[in-house]
């Protein structure tokens, strides 16, 4: 396949990607928690809602992933508020044409949800609906982006990536404070650079540093939408059969510079994530613990499996 047909996908992924944001973008939310005027700082932060309602997400490192892969994973998520959440998250990545696209589809598939007194006093249920918001199971919201390669790394040269996503309202349970009820985009780039570590050909390792930025938004229950910055570093320890990462990312909005009376929004959430991901032939056993720095009020541990398919070699195969 030539530069120019790899330019002519990557560009088209990009197009249907962008449109798709902007119409969900466009979308209104259903369901107002509370009522506020647009000089008010809202609820609709990381902060007052469950652990899926819109985490940070998780960086790329310069790269897209190749193979086809499916992940199945398990996350246990321990509120500092007495929140204790459970869910079973899906994930999967598929080449588009060319190994420098990819589109990728996640999901918390279920979530069972355990909330406490206070949870449900700081998260402003409303009278009404909290003895319904104590517990309770639901699917959550479903993001998709599409993954770009603009360029590989070289000797001097970087990898970088960009990625355009979007989140929808497809999650429930807005007045139990689990999800916002409401859509949601975010673009951002990566650029990742490797070097090499030792001699032993078998052992081979690499350390690797990623920085990332970008811009996230979701719409608010006061008819605008909350801007936020997006930021974050990785380091990379690699070999051929695993990896260890430790990550410090967040996102900044604008609510909590609101200056007209009301709550502080708490929307800049900041965490600090450990991955480790072990390469077994086909698999990876994945491994990793999140803890929230700051208006993410929660420990997560995930446990899960993912399976890799190389569809663009089994094609040129063919």
């Amino acid at each position: 396949m030539d530069l120019r047909v790899h330019k002519s996908h990557i560009r088209s992924t990009l197009l249907l990607t962008i449109a798709l944001t902007m119409q969900w973008g466009s979308a209104s939310a259903q369901t107002p928690l509370y009522e506020a005027s647009l000089g008010d700082a809202t609820l609709i932060s990381p902060y007052y809602f469950g652990p899926n309602a819109f985490p940070v997400p998780e960086m790329l490192d310069g790269r897209v992933q190749h193979d086809l892969r499916v992940e199945l994973a398990g996350d246990y998520f321990a509120g500092y508020r007495g929140d204790r959440t459970g869910d079973i998250a899906l994930k999967v990545n598929i080449p588009l044409w060319t190994d420098r696209a990819n589109l990728s589809l996640w999901m918390p598939a279920m979530e069972w949800y355990k909330n406490s007194d206070e949870n449900i006093a700081t998260c402003r249920i409303p009278e009404e609906h909290r003895e319904e918001a104590r517990k309770g199971h639901l699917s959550g919201d479903v993001y998709i982006s599409a993954d770009i390669q603009l360029l590989k790394e070289k000797r001097w040269r970087p990898d970088w990536v960009v990625r355009a996503a979007l989140k929808t309202a497809s999650g429930g349970e807005y007045f139990h404070a689990r999800y916002y009820d409401s859509p949601g985009y975010f673009f951002d780039t990566s650029v990742g650079k490797s070097w090499k570590v030792g001699h032993n050909t078998r052992w081979a390792h690499s350390l690797r540093a990623v920085l990332s930025t970008g811009f996230l938004c979701w719409q608010t229950d006061n008819g605008r939408q909350n801007d936020a910055v997006q930021f974050g570093v990785t380091a990379k320890w690699e070999n051929r059969f695993f990896t260890l990462a430790e990550t410090f990312a967040g996102y900044t909005g604008w609510e909590h510079n609101a200056s007209h009376g009301g709550d502080a929004a708490h929307d800049r959430p900041v965490v600090l994530r450990t991955d480790f991901i072990a390469h077994v032939r086909q698999f990876d056993i994945v491994a990793a613990y999140q803890y929230g720095l700051r208006d993410y009020t929660y420990h997560q541990v995930r446990l899960g499996v993912a399976y890799r398919w190389d569809i663009l070699k089994m094609k040129k195969e063919k």
